[in-house]
């Protein structure tokens, strides 16, 4: 997995501060941490949509008062929209069946509590950016960019995340750029592998932004839950957002989107392609 191209494949007007997304069925779904909609770009037509998944949705939040959108995840017909946890307006996630427009809103406060206390991570480290369903388990992502720079992969089984779940967690030390920690960014899940993206970011605040100064791919098999392996994939980008674009037997096509960390409404969707052979 040592060989990669990185391109531009879509440019998006209208969508600031992207940060996570889903690539299903001829369109991208794509959050933004800034914004109360949910977009849906058709990457035949070209056309964008926006769906209100909170009240009043506008597409730049006061820093002091947005939810946060940072993870995205989907399963079956339903795409599953998290809030950071970094404060306590920033603990809801949001339900969306894509076929009948559907949302439902749950209040994660509790378990993010218990996540905090299982991981051993304070309330200013705690940074949910990832995540991923797989039908009968939960895998969220605690972006370890605060003080404790704890990258923490919770597995969350149970009935819901509410009330009845359990958890297990595994901490990783992800890789340096000059002298700065990598922190989760997202995941994905493919045939027993999750595929990560992480970036280094001078900062040791969940709250503050800093320099960027490079996004990695990773992998982790969900068998042994170690590293496969890490790749640098920029020098510049902040990668927030991944998914799987194709799939064949020699390559893994991924979709990207950035950060931009300004009120701009634009968006660019890169695709990161792999290859599967050494």
């Amino acid at each position: 997995m040592e060989k990669f191209t990185l391109e531009i494949l879509f440019h998006i007007i209208g969508i600031g501060s992207a940060s996570g997304l889903i690539y299903k069925d001829n369109s991208l779904f794509i959050i933004g941490d800034n914004s109360g909609f949910l977009y849906e770009y058709s990457t035949e037509s070209k056309n964008l949509q926006r769906h209100e998944i909170i009240e009043n949705a506008t597409e730049n939040i006061a820093k002091s008062e947005k939810p946060d959108f940072e993870a995205i995840t989907h399963f079956g017909d339903n795409l599953y929209v998290f809030g950071s946890g970094s404060t306590a307006k920033r603990n809801k996630m949001i339900q969306i069946n894509t076929l009948e427009k559907e949302i439902s809103t749950n209040d994660l406060t509790d378990l993010y509590s218990v996540m905090q206390s299982f991981g051993e991570i304070k309330p200013e480290d705690f940074n949910i950016e990832g995540a991923i369903y797989t039908g009968e388990e939960w895998y969220l992502f605690n972006r370890g960019n605060g003080k404790s720079a704890k990258n923490v992969l919770f597995t969350i089984q149970g009935k819901n995340l509410i009330n009845e779940f359990n958890i297990l967690s595994n901490n990783y030390k992800l890789p340096k750029i000059k002298g700065v920690r990598s922190s989760f960014t997202d995941a994905v899940t493919l045939d027993d592998k999750i595929y990560f993206l992480s970036t280094a970011e001078d900062t040791d605040s969940t709250y503050n932004d800093g320099e960027i100064l490079g996004s990695f791919i990773g992998c982790i098999d969900t068998k042994t839950m170690k590293i496969d392996f890490t790749k640098k994939i920029s020098d510049t980008h902040k990668f927030e957002g991944l998914t799987i674009f194709k799939n064949s037997s020699d390559t893994i096509e991924f979709l990207l989107c950035e950060d931009n960390d300004t009120e701009v409404l634009e968006a660019n969707i890169y695709k990161l392609t792999l290859n599967k052979k050494h």
